[in-house]
């Protein structure tokens, strides 16, 4: 029988501290660029403790509603018909950046994207708890699993942001893995998903060029590996302790979107290699903490449940990092609860919520 216990603190702390820190780090990072751009310095951190205090408000509420209650039909299907609806719509939304990512609701916005991969993860757990011994089950399991996850991934990638589309595929493949998928099978949709991912890369001309950046960046360093040097160049910069904190010259128009994609450089520079490790440490323990939740569960949903959103957060803070320090090619990921995005930290926030309440669930 299971016991209902007080939600992780542990987790709970990290997850707090991580997000004041990402709001020191974001006024660092964006202080000077907004003072330019908006006549205010503070423009980019009032935006992000306001969505803080969004999240943390889901937060709580998740935190106390029994996890259960989303293992319904109702509460699954409404939340991905929605998140079809949003994928949809924000691709008729007028673009921001040369894409398609946004809708703007008055004076915030929503990223329909990072909806997309907290709706993944409530359906992968919730199907997968329904198939129960039959994942393996390839035309009752897995084409169900291939046709939400594949419609979802292409409309993200049409926006487009192939970034979020390859974290929503991670997801799915660890919550697959979980859930007993043989070998065989991922094999397969490896084998199936080269030709897209080929087709997606080399006809397209930034993704192209991007590769080539990350195979190469001394060959263009004006040019196309521009902006894997400087953050390279920021990260050794830091060295052991850092430069001090709001002392960083990289965010000084050097680096892109230092407040965002490139925050970790920012953090890396400005506080060292000690700064960037703590870093790593808090993520390694939401990590920890995220699978233990998982292991202690007393049912298949939130067993499940809890790997999904321990991915969904420690898998992209993987990626942001990796992408910083030139072990991956550049792509446009925010680094959980650290970077500068209200859509990426309320809903992160709001998955942590629901983390905490399975936290309390212990056999």
């Amino acid at each position: 029988m299971s016991r209902r216990l007080q939600s992780d603190k542990v987790l709970f702390g990290t997850v707090v501290a991580l997000t004041l820190f990402g709001a020191l780090m974001v006024f660092s990072a964006s202080a000077v660029v907004a003072a330019e751009k908006f006549s205010s310095s503070s423009y980019f951190l009032i935006r992000q403790l306001a969505w803080a205090g969004a999240g943390f408000a889901a937060l709580v509420v998740l935190m106390y509603v029994d996890y259960r209650r989303l293992a319904s039909p109702l509460v699954v299907f409404t939340a991905l018909s929605l998140q079809m609806v949003l994928l949809v719509a924000v691709l008729f939304a007028p673009r921001t950046h040369n894409t398609h990512r946004w809708l703007h609701l008055g004076p915030a916005s929503l990223q329909p994207s990072e909806f997309a991969k907290l709706v993944i993860v409530l359906f992968m757990a919730y199907f997968l708890e329904q198939r129960a011994g039959k994942v393996n089950d390839l035309v009752h399991t897995l084409l169900p699993v291939g046709l939400v996850s594949g419609a979802t991934m292409a409309l993200v990638v049409v926006e487009p942001d192939f970034g979020t589309s390859l974290a929503i595929a991670m997801i799915v493949a660890a919550m697959l893995f979980v859930a007993g998928l043989r070998a065989r099978y991922f094999a397969g949709m490896g084998l199936g998903a080269a030709p897209v991912v080929y087709w997606l890369i080399f006809h397209s001309t930034y993704r192209y060029n991007r590769l080539l950046a990350f195979l190469h960046p001394y060959s263009d360093p004006l040019g196309k590996g521009f902006h894997i040097i400087q953050s390279l160049i920021a990260v050794g910069t830091g060295g052991i302790t850092g430069v001090g904190l709001m002392e960083g010259k990289q965010k000084l128009f050097y680096l892109p979107e230092p407040q965002t994609d490139f925050i970790f450089a920012v953090t890396s520079e400005e506080l060292g290699f000690i700064g960037a490790f703590i870093l790593i440490i808090a993520f390694g323990i939401i990590l920890w903490r995220g699978l233990r939740a998982s292991a202690r569960c007393t049912c298949e949903f939130g067993r499940l449940l809890a790997i999904g959103l321990t991915v969904m957060v420690v898998g992209q803070a993987l990626v942001n990092m990796s992408v910083v320090l030139g072990l991956l090619p550049t792509k446009g990921i925010p680094l959980p609860l650290i970077s500068y995005g209200g859509s990426s930290l309320f809903f992160t926030l709001a998955a942590v919520g629901v983390l905490l309440n399975i936290s309390q669930d212990e056999a």
